[in-house]
């Protein structure tokens, strides 16, 4: 008997025990290669949802960068506002400690703003002002080291009150990290102000009266508790601000979220900088009107370099040293220096010795999208692409 089956007919001479064994083992076999399409169709699905999910956490990412640069500019502008904004859009927790390490690293804001908002009475503004002031690591650093990094992550305000307020926590915190250096922390704050107004009588041309050592000695006789702080600390305080005045940020609002309001793209990378020796430097970049600006801090009003992107082209590279890395260079060209300038540590400006820039980004996703921006940024002058034609034209008729 012969019966007919899906995958083929039963042999004529198979008792009808084993016809049914076969019909089992084929039926078995359907089964199988449907669970097998069912898995397969499940991690297809599975598989589209990673994708889906990928996509979607790049796309709040890019929209979390905009909302935090979007924050910073309004609090450039507004403080309480920009932070405000911040914290609506959950980007900044709303406590004391998460906005002092935010006001802290000090990314893209101005150095005026910051003071500002650390110097308001506002009891909630006192907390965060104490949090970073606790952020700041003075152990076994003398006073004027310690005011030169206090004074560099904001720009003071111009009301006593508010400045008050911050060279008393200044004061505590130095205390705090430097026991037993003064009999108190009114010591140290009427120290800092010495040193602070020493600096102005040193170093500002309107004071034609410079303090002498001894001078700078006896204005402080008696402040260490109506006692005198050591002869030698004080020479040493005094010599470091002679030969070294304060850096102090320039207070007057013009930094870069205002030269560079809407930059196609901005942040931290490393640039391998030029001269004998080769060294990676840390440099804020901005990317805008088709030129690349590179600064030492993000609160620079000048730029340490302009790299204009008129006839460059961009690629990745391999770098035992740095992961991450892409270079700007003349295409067809490898010998000529690129067009650029920079400014020197004497505040000249000259031109860059550049063939190629190379630069490092902290992560792939960041190389992928500088590479991205800077490619769309790239500029091209007829005038050179006629002239590359005109070469290549002729390079081709002499090898003929």
């Amino acid at each position: 008997m012969v019966l007919s089956m899906e995958q083929g007919s039963v042999p004529s001479d198979l008792t009808p025990e084993e016809c049914q064994e076969l019909e089992n083992i084929r039926r078995r076999k359907r089964e199988l290669l449907a669970d097998i399409q069912r898995l397969k169709d499940e991690i297809a699905e599975v598989t589209n949802e990673i994708e889906n999910l990928g996509s979607t956490e790049e796309r709040k990412n890019m929209q979390r960068n905009k909302q935090v640069a979007m924050g910073r500019k309004k609090f450039n502008m507004d403080p309480k506002k920009g932070i405000q904004f911040l914290i609506e859009n959950d980007l900044l927790k709303n406590t004391c400690e998460d906005i002092a390490q935010f006001l802290y690293k000090g990314e893209g804001l101005n150095k005026t703003a910051i003071g500002d908002y650390l110097g308001e009475r506002d009891e909630f503004n006192i907390q965060v002002l104490h949090a970073f002031v606790e952020l700041h690591e003075f152990t076994d650093l003398n006073l004027v080291q310690a005011l030169r990094q206090f004074l560099w992550s904001f720009r003071l305000p111009g009301e006593a009150q508010k400045i008050d307020r911050m060279m008393e926590a200044f004061a505590q915190r130095y205390c705090q990290c430097n026991p037993g250096v003064f009999q108190s922390t009114d010591t140290c704050y009427v120290l800092s102000f010495a040193i602070i107004m020493l600096n102005t009588s040193l170093h500002n041309p309107n004071v034609k009266d410079k303090p002498t050592v001894e001078r700078f000695i006896a204005m402080n006789r008696g402040i260490n508790d109506g006692g005198d702080l050591p002869e030698e600390l004080l020479r040493n305080l005094y010599e470091s601000i002679k030969n070294e005045p304060f850096k102090i940020p320039e207070d007057d609002g013009n930094d870069l979220t205002h030269t560079f309001f809407n930059p196609d793209r901005e942040g931290w990378l490393l640039k391998l900088a030029g001269g004998r020796v080769k060294t990676w430097k840390r440099r804020w970049f901005i990317l805008t009107d088709n030129c690349l600006y590179y600064f030492e801090y993000t609160t620079d009003k000048e730029p340490r370099g302009i790299i204009p992107l008129e006839n460059l082209s961009i690629r990745e590279v391999e770098d035992s040293k740095k992961p991450n890395c892409f270079e700007l260079y003349i295409p067809d060209n490898k010998d000529q220096v690129i067009k650029a300038c920079k400014t020197e540590a004497d505040g000249r400006v000259v031109e860059g010795n550049h063939t190629v820039y190379r630069i490092s980004a902290p992560t792939p996703e960041e190389k992928e999208e500088w590479i991205k921006c800077i490619k769309a940024a790239i500029s091209r002058d007829p005038f050179y692409e006629m002239l590359a034609a005109r070469k290549k034209k002729v390079s081709s008729t002499k090898r003929h």
